[in-house]
């Protein structure tokens, strides 16, 4: 059996390589450091569109490439790997997916086509403050309104609100879920900026009467709980996979530095201690990238994946905290001196790894499952 990527999955990495790779450099990054501008590359977002890259993953019949979850997660982890300014997650897993899945047919005519494009962004809001469920919205409230919707509460945390023309956004609405397409700009909705370590334009989004007609409704009750799970998994392991491509570059920035920094007048790589440390963060990222892609393989084919899911943040926390010190530790002055790129790296990592949450818990909650015999073991 081959375990290797498929030609299309092959051409889809290695053209998200190349159109990254090519325009993410470490001057325009530098752009983007202390809110000088918001860190956005609109030049390079209607590159991908283009190249047919942000539609990789929605039907042809909407104008996107066909493809599945696994291509999109491969040019997120390339995202990683150049920590590119750009929304991928957040426009082509956390909305464009779950709308492709459970939108009308209306929903989708209406804004896939232009979104594959890049002639709209969207977004989603999945976290509340003091709320870490996703599936159970407690501080975002809907009430009926005729055949509308009026929406009051707030979200945490949106990346690229004001940004986006539409944010996927749930709400409690008379004890049952709703997920709604929130225009940023409706009367009623107030942004404020939220000032993060990697610069990334993130919103708090707050809400007062805010009317949703009866068109701007994705879905309801038990169809809104599964559109919930299924975004918040996708997007879960897309941060994985962000969180591979970042230590993968940053390992491989470490390798070749210590080949290169001499001590006593040879490299400090030929040093057992420092060798084996390099060692390490190879086999942490491989590990990483099997755990990865065992979730998003899983995801992709529509099967469930939660233990996989969880397994896989487990790995994305704890590998890009090792990896960091690591390569920091290895790099010595150099790692934080930010005329060098590892600190934007570092950062993105330690990002990545908060935004997953406690590994330690999320591993506790494993090995319960585990003895309860939900896990691996009979």
């Amino acid at each position: 059996m081959d375990f290797g990527l498929s030609e299309q999955q092959r051409d889809v990495r290695e053209l998200a390589a190349s159109i990254l790779g090519e325009q993410v450099t470490a001057e325009k990054l530098a752009r983007y450091d202390h809110y000088q501008q918001p860190r956005f590359d609109r030049e390079l977002w209607a590159q991908l569109a283009e190249a047919g890259l942000l539609g990789v993953a929605v039907d042809e019949q909407y104008g996107g490439m066909g493809f599945g979850f696994f291509e999109a997660a491969l040019l997120v982890e390339e995202a990683g790997r150049t920590i590119a300014p750009l929304p991928v997650i957040s426009h082509m897993v956390s909305a464009m997916l779950p709308l492709s899945k459970f939108g009308s047919p209306g929903l989708k005519q209406a804004w896939l086509p232009q979104a594959v494009r890049g002639e709209v962004l969207l977004s989603a809001a999945l976290t509340e403050p003091g709320n870490e469920n996703p599936l159970s919205p407690t501080r975002c409230k809907a009430s009926i309104d005729g055949e509308n919707l009026l929406l009051n509460g707030e979200k945490h945390g949106v990346p690229f609100a004001q940004q986006s023309d539409r944010i996927l956004l749930a709400a409690d609405c008379e004890g049952e879920n709703v997920v709604v397409l929130l225009d940023p700009r409706a009367s009623g909705v107030s942004l404020h900026a939220i000032q993060v370590t990697h610069y990334e334009p993130q919103y708090r989004v707050v809400l007062d009467a805010v009317l949703i007609p009866p068109t701007d409704i994705v879905a309801r009750g038990a169809d809104a709980i599964e559109l919930l799970r299924y975004s918040s998994e996708l997007t879960t392991v897309a941060t994985c996979a962000h969180q591979l491509g970042a230590a993968d570059k940053a390992m491989r920035m470490t390798a070749s530095y210590t080949a290169e920094r001499k001590q006593f007048g040879v490299p400090i790589a030929t040093f057992q201690a420092v060798g084996h440390r390099a060692a390490n963060c190879f086999i942490d990222v491989e590990c990483l990238r099997l755990n990865c892609y065992q979730a998003i393989s899983l995801l992709d084919a529509g099967k469930g994946a939660s233990l996989e899911v969880a397994i896989a943040k487990i790995w994305a926390g704890d590998v890009g905290h090792r990896v960091s010190y690591a390569a920091q530790h290895l790099h010595g002055g150099a790692g934080i001196d930010r005329d060098y790129p590892l600190w934007r790296y570092c950062t993105w990592l330690r990002h990545n790894e908060l935004f997953l949450g406690g590994s330690a818990r999320h591993l506790a909650a494993l090995g319960e499952k585990i003895a309860a015999g939900e896990g691996f073991c009979a």
